[in-house]
């Protein structure tokens, strides 16, 4: 890889970070989980994408990285799974109390 290309890559990175950091900052405290949630679902390709680099890794490294990559974004995934979870609860009717009949 060459000084440029690195240089490149790394200042689209810390661009991406800057931007990120800007778009959720913005977003209103109401509307954090339900977007989180939706997130999920890009941990879930970044699972699939470790398990393709894992099934094709050649040395120690790639494997050691891909493994991490996958427990990371197993953990992710069914971390937003009980926060959303959760988050849906909130929306169901609660059942009305029972009147006693007097006898």
């Amino acid at each position: 890889m060459s000084d440029v290309s690195l240089i490149i890559e790394v200042t689209i990175l810390v661009l991406a970070a800057f931007l990120g950091f800007e778009v959720i900052s913005k977003v209103p405290a109401m509307l954090h989980t339900p977007l989180m949630s939706g997130s999920n679902f890009i941990h879930g390709i970044v699972v699939v994408g470790a398990i393709v680099v894992l099934g094709n890794a050649d040395d120690t490294f790639t494997k050691v990285i891909g493994l991490v990559a996958i427990v990371l974004g197993t953990a992710n995934v069914v971390g937003g799974w009980f926060v959303t979870d959760r988050m849906l609860e909130m929306f169901k009717r609660r059942p009305e109390p029972k009147k006693e009949q007097a006898e």
